[in-house]
């Protein structure tokens, strides 16, 4: 990661960019906002979104904290060159942990499988987000902004297909009953292959180390 530049942007402005493009890129991702529109996660499922976008940018190390952390290993160096700091900065996730966090929010909270892969170009669109903040560039998240103010107010209208196998019928428009939500609806061109899954969850598959293993299709 570049390191930050006292003639650039400062860590706290890197860091609400940085947060603000992860709850733009959950808000653009369509397979969420038919969730969403469907209360799929319950009557709160617009808060859920905005809890997923917290636990994604919990991710990674907040940019104030990556400051303060190379601040202080550079007074430790300078005062005591011949000790080897001991302060390690934290490590950054990569995509796929990204993409896993995605999948297995959507089906826990939200009960719903996505199977057509968007979460990877949502995960990749976050990443790409904070290579660019960490250099104090914006321009992505700009171009993000602007996506997301031409979208405000317009929805996706999906049918939940009842066979996994089954293609699903969507269409765009307006819903003059639901114009309490129309600021958390987007519509977008490409529907995604995403279905409402049983009440019963499959058994959880557990590794080795005890853990629940996030189940995805094969790519």
């Amino acid at each position: 990661m570049a390191s930050h530049s006292a003639e650039g942007p400062s860590p706290e402005i890197r860091q609400e960019r940085f947060e603000r493009s992860v709850a733009i890129s959950l808000h653009l991702w369509q397979s969420l906002t038919i969730a969403v529109q469907n209360n799929w996660g319950g009557p709160d499922s617009s808060d859920k979104r905005d809890w997923l976008a917290g636990v994604i940018v919990d991710l990674f190390p907040s940019f104030v904290d990556l400051a303060a952390a190379s601040a202080a290993s550079a007074t430790t160096t300078a005062n005591a060159p011949a000790q080897r700091s001991t302060q390690k900065l934290p490590e950054e996730p990569i995509a796929e942990d990204i993409e896993e966090t995605l999948l297995q929010v959507m089906f826990d909270e939200f009960e719903a499988n996505v199977d057509d892969q968007s979460e990877a170009e949502v995960a990749d669109r976050i990443m790409k987000c904070r290579a660019q903040c960490a250099e104090g560039n914006f321009s992505l998240v700009e171009e993000l902004v602007a996506r997301w103010e031409d979208t405000r107010g317009k929805k996706v209208v999906a049918q939940a297909a009842a066979d996994p196998d089954q293609d699903t019928d969507w269409e765009s428009g307006s819903d003059d009953d639901d114009d309490d939500n129309d600021d958390d609806d987007v519509n977008m061109d490409d529907a995604p292959a995403l279905v409402s899954v049983p009440k019963e969850k499959p058994k959880p598959e557990i590794d080795e180390d005890g853990f629940e293993t996030v189940s995805r299709r094969k790519r």
